[in-house]
């Protein structure tokens, strides 16, 4: 039972250590990923692993467990997430496979070995490894496009008002920048290039990124389109905004703060300083209690 243990084991670290070129299956990619694998350089078609290709034969399998709509759920999160060691769909499905199987073999290993507990622990681990990487990765990049967005906001504004048009203006100023944000313009850039309407490559911008400053950019810029209102005046406008709700979100996040640290202070700060000061009291006053008590 050990040497299926260590086998285990000793497969997962080869997975993970030593990555081999991944030789796409036959599954076509929806086209704006395919896009952004090509232009991003936060969305890199990554050499695939040692696990991509052992659970590649169990990707179509796993798809049609998952059905359509939770296959575009995850094709939407892969987007959202800028598509995380170039991880793609069928990547995913391959990798949930063999962490699956790793851990229910670790999983019977650990139950028959008298582990129940790190057993459930590594099964759990083989389930969700996957998931938890992908959520990382969303929070992370969602963060990193909302530090950059009012800047980048105001510097689209200057170059606007210098003269340049909106289109141009959005081109050069995305060359300067590094990041996520970049990559996202570059992507709907390169989507109107190819003949995608402004207002539909803008969308999918929106769709392509879990950040409600996005959504706000978005809507705010079609509807000046749409009334004509001047565009450095709404860009302005729309920094602002973010600004004044990322204020708000810092003070929101304070307060919640205080409660936690409420607790923390009376659960266990409290307790603690109550029980040094008593023991202070007690061999300080030299007091027997056990004569006192009739000990």
């Amino acid at each position: 039972m050990g040497l299926l243990l260590a086998a285990v084991l000793g497969l997962a670290v080869y997975g993970a250590l030593h990555g081999v070129r991944l030789i796409r299956a036959d599954a076509e990619l929806p086209g704006d990923l395919a896009v952004a694998l090509e232009v991003g350089a936060t969305r890199t078609t990554a050499v695939g692993s040692g696990i991509d290709r052992l659970g590649m034969r169990y990707a179509p399998f796993v798809l049609r467990i998952m059905g359509p709509k939770r296959v575009d759920a995850l094709r939407r999160r892969l987007d959202m997430a800028g598509n995380p060691g170039g991880i793609t769909v069928d990547r995913y499905a391959a990798r949930r496979a063999v962490y699956g199987i790793l851990g229910v073999l670790a999983a019977l290993s650990l139950v028959m070995r008298g582990q129940p507990v790190i057993g459930i622990l590594a099964l759990a681990y083989g389930m969700v490894w996957t998931d938890v990487i992908i959520r990382s990765a969303i929070r992370k990049r969602r963060d990193d496009i909302e530090r950059t967005l009012p800047d980048f906001l105001d510097v689209l504004a200057v170059v606007v008002s210098a003269g340049l048009g909106f289109r141009q203006a959005l081109e050069r100023v995305a060359d300067k920048y590094q990041g996520p944000w970049s990559d996202e313009l570059h992507i709907t850039l390169r989507q109107m290039d190819m003949g995608l309407g402004r207002r539909e490559a803008f969308d999918q911008l929106r769709k392509r990124n879990a950040s409600d400053q996005v959504s706000m950019f978005v809507t705010a810029l079609q509807q000046g389109e749409e009334l004509g209102a001047p565009i450095v005046d709404t860009l302005i406008q729309i920094a602002n905004d973010m600004r004044r709700t990322d204020a708000q979100n810092a003070r929101r996040r304070a307060a919640q703060a205080v409660p936690k640290t409420t607790l923390v202070v009376t659960m266990v700060m409290l307790p603690a300083t109550m029980l040094l000061i008593v023991l202070s009291f007690y061999y300080g006053s030299g007091v027997d209690f056990g004569d006192i008590l009739g000990g």
